[in-house]
């Protein structure tokens, strides 16, 4: 995201955007800023390694990555990262882990299966294509997801019964294809065959939808492609 040109930002500005979005961060990379909600932080263990820390909970300070994992790599073979994490954490440079892209990877891929789990136990989800089908046709829907691995058939009738319930007929639009399987799913929500899943809470679709969207720019995924990405991040 860019900053106005009449509003200076440093590094530590907790700026917050119209709309009550989470504070702003910048990108130890390209010095481009986005909020927090956005970024991965990177914290360093108690033995000196750089670590993912998806959800900002670690002590101390900490620095921000807004980069795709390509684009990650590429600052490590080249040795900017290393600079870079210098510069944030004031210090010397800290241990790189040189599977440090995969651990980012699996860290928000954690955190997307986690906090599915948490709506399931919430009573948030729904699951079953006729009960999925009933809330569409209803227009209360405020999310629809299907397994990667979800048939065209199935999901074809689900995303039909959204645009029926939201009077979008003829949009084309529907449900956004989980970078999951339905294996994956099964064992995030502790239930058999999980292809399809529904929010009806709107809060609830939010804080899924902020999970997904970071893991895919993570991949470098843009949302029109989201149908094409697979639980590995290959296409």
């Amino acid at each position: 995201m860019r900053t106005p040109n009449n509003e200076s930002l440093t590094p530590t500005t907790e700026r917050t955007r119209p709309g009550g979005k989470s504070p702003e961060r910048k990108c130890i990379l390209t010095g481009r800023h986005g909020e927090r909600d956005e970024l991965i932080r990177l914290a360093i263990s108690p033995d000196g390694d750089v670590l993912p820390d998806p959800r900002a909970r670690a002590p101390g300070r900490g620095a921000w990555l807004g980069v795709s994992r390509a684009e990650l790599e590429t600052a490590m073979e080249k040795g900017k990262l290393k600079g870079a994490l210098a510069r944030a954490f004031k210090s010397a440079p800290p241990r790189v882990p040189d599977d440090l892209p995969a651990q980012i990877d699996a860290a928000l891929l954690r955190t997307l299966t986690d906090r599915l789990g948490l709506e399931m136990r919430s009573g948030h989800l729904i699951l079953g294509s006729e009960r999925i089908a009933e809330h569409a046709r209803g227009g209360v829907l405020s999310a629809l997801y299907h397994a990667s691995d979800a048939s065209d058939g199935g999901t074809a009738k689900l995303d039909q019964a959204w645009r029926v319930g939201m009077d979008r007929e003829g949009s084309g639009e529907g449900g956004t294809r989980l970078p999951l399987d339905r294996a994956a799913l099964s064992v995030a929500l502790g239930r058999d065959n999980v292809v399809h899943l529904a929010l009806a809470d709107e809060q609830a679709a939010k804080r899924v939808d902020q999970a997904l969207t970071r893991l895919l720019h993570y991949r470098n995924a843009s949302a029109g492609a989201r149908e094409d990405v697979s639980e590995d991040g290959a296409t």
